[in-house]
């Protein structure tokens, strides 16, 4: 018999959900229905703002009575109405019957307790099994995850583990008790593409063992599409399109579904420009694509001018104590030898830890060569101290990945960017600057009106292009990109890479783009390095590597890309 004839674990009846707005209650989900049956697995889809998660903590209980209300519908689970569920039962429910894997594994994660003992207090809570039983269980669970040494993972603190190792125990903690229902939200975002991969088969085959029903929450329809047998695709708080996966995937009938699947960059062609959502919403024409022919004349132009930045056998390690008189050297960086032209878009691609942050910090001299040189036009910069040090970071800029953590939640957005400007002594006066930063914002797509505004009033694309800011300030001739959109809805991704290509025009920038996203860096890149182990494996021409890999670990890389195969 058809699951879909079984009596659904989730029923969302015309449900819509306010939340309290100063004097009034504003509507964020808007007479939505939908069901999740037995033993299947239903992916949501959408941006950030869509109602995805606010659905899934509704379903959850997680909602505070005191700022949102249902003003219509109702939500069941397994058979029971949320509004008659009391507390006490919600606390017997969650954990056992229904479960939750958290977008962000080191937050949802008590940084003061050892990785086993979080999970081992779900089970002493939910089940009648002693201590002892219950540590075999989470040992048990540790292996079913597939993480390593699991022993060692049940003693170890979440810091020590890595984000894809974090995930497995917020896996292992969720699926303990055997729920019915998993909700997954959003549980791959900026985890390397292979240790997505990774995540994604063992939710599906852990699912297929136990029977559970799923909700998967993603802003990347690929990504839902690989994972899901029935997809649901929300905007602004309502459902625009479900279906079963291939149908949606294959043949969407909706624009903004359309939109989603176009925004995502493609493997086969590139365009000036990304589409964007609005692109598509406005029916604007998209931009030409640009030929083999034009790249080709492109690359020639590039080439013809000596490096702009030159790393030459450069090698960082760091050493730990490994007893009172003997030290443990781990090379982070080794023996990596590239140039980047003036112009040129470099992209630095690999799994986390494989040293493509500390190449960066080496490059800024944020840390210190072990061995190497590196010639930035020319001069020797690893031999730099004091003011020459001080001009050399002038022309060298880093766009980080969390604009939220690297900007002052206490200082205006305007005075933010204009710091810099400051300490350089650019300009020759405080009204100068400020005029100049106000130009920098209506550059990165914001107004000059934000000047006064705060960080935390701001959108995480908003944010991106103010770290984007604050950066150009400086007039850089470099730009290193660290994971800069990797955070970022799919939508707001293309927005942020279309600006970092038209200000790369305007003011004749040339960029590092460092990501664990291939799609991302393959649409960025001129030309590529693939990093493996402190080790540049493979490089050259971003589109030949992506056409004809020459190294296992590359085509690695490329088959993991969700949507891919």
């Amino acid at each position: 018999m058809s699951k879909l004839l079984s009596s659904p674990i989730v029923e969302v009846s015309h449900l819509t959900l306010s939340f309290r707005s100063e004097q009034t209650y504003v509507s964020v989900i808007k007479d939505i229905n939908f069901k999740v049956y037995p033993n299947e697995i239903l992916g949501i889809v959408g941006e950030s703002g869509s109602g995805k998660s606010v659905t899934s903590l509704a379903i959850m209980g997680l909602l505070s009575p005191n700022n949102s209300r249902i003003e219509n519908g109702s939500i069941h689970v397994l058979g029971k109405d949320t509004r008659d569920i009391r507390s006490g039962e919600w606390q017997d429910l969650r954990g056992n019957e229904v479960s939750m894997i958290f977008q962000e594994p080191m937050s949802s994660l008590n940084p003061s307790l050892r990785c086993g003992a979080q999970v081992l207090e779900i089970l002493l809570h939910h089940t009648e099994a002693s201590e002892r039983e219950a540590k075999q269980e989470v040992l048990r669970l540790f292996e079913k995850v597939k993480l390593p040494d699991p022993e060692r993972m049940y003693y170890s603190y979440p810091h020590q583990l890595s984000g894809g190792q974090k995930q497995r125990v917020m896996i292992a903690m969720a699926i303990a008790c055997k729920p019915k229902l998993l909700i997954a939200d959003e549980p791959t975002t900026a985890l390397d593409v292979t240790v997505q991969q990774e995540i994604i088969y063992l939710l599906q085959s852990l699912q297929k063992e136990t029977g559970m029903s799923m909700i998967f929450i993603s802003h990347d329809l690929s990504l839902v599409s690989s994972i899901a047998d029935r997809v649901l695709v929300m905007y602004k708080g309502e459902i625009v399109e479900q279906g079963d996966t291939q149908s949606i995937f294959k043949n969407p009938q909706e624009i903004y579904t359309k939109a989603l699947l176009q925004s995502r960059p493609s493997l086969s062609k590139r365009r000036y420009r990304l589409p964007t959502i609005q692109d598509f919403l406005h029916q604007k024409e998209l931009s030409p694509i640009i030929s083999v022919q034009q790249r080709q004349k492109h690359h020639e132009e590039l080439y013809t001018e000596p490096p702009l930045l030159s790393v030459r056998d450069v090698s960082k390690v760091y050493f730990r104590s490994t007893g009172i008189f003997t030290q443990d050297g781990i090379k982070a960086v080794n023996q990596v030898t590239f140039d980047i032209y003036r112009g040129e878009t470099v992209g630095l691609v690999g799994e986390s830890g494989c040293g493509k942050s500390t190449l960066s910090k080496v490059i800024l001299q944020l840390e210190s060569a072990s061995e190497g040189t590196i010639l930035y036009k020319g001069n020797d910069i690893t031999k730099l101290k004091g003011r020459a040090l001080r001009e050399m970071r002038k022309d060298i800029q880093l766009i980080f990945q969390d604009p939220f953590a690297s900007l002052n939640p206490r200082m205006m957005v305007g005075p933010a960017i204009q710091e810099p400007m400051e300490a350089h002594k650019l300009f020759s006066s405080q009204k100068e600057r400020k005029q100049k930063v106000e130009e920098l914002l209506e550059q990165v797509g914001l107004d000059a009106t934000h000047y006064y505004r705060y960080p935390h009033e701001f959108s995480g694309g908003q944010r991106q292009r103010i770290g984007i800011a604050r950066t150009i300030a400086l007039q850089p001739k470099l730009i290193i990109c660290d994971e800069s959109v990797s955070a970022l809805d799919i939508s707001v991704q293309a927005q942020v890479l279309n600006l970092l290509n038209e200000l790369k025009e305007t003011f004749d920038f040339t960029y590092l783009f460092i990501s664990h996203d291939l799609a991302v860096v393959k649409y960025m890149s001129d030309q590529l390095l693939v990093m493996n182990q402190g080790e540049i494996v493979e490089k050259g021409e971003a589109d030949r590597i992506y056409e004809y890999p020459n190294k296992s670990y590359t085509k690695k890389l490329i088959d993991a890309i969700p949507g891919r195969n």
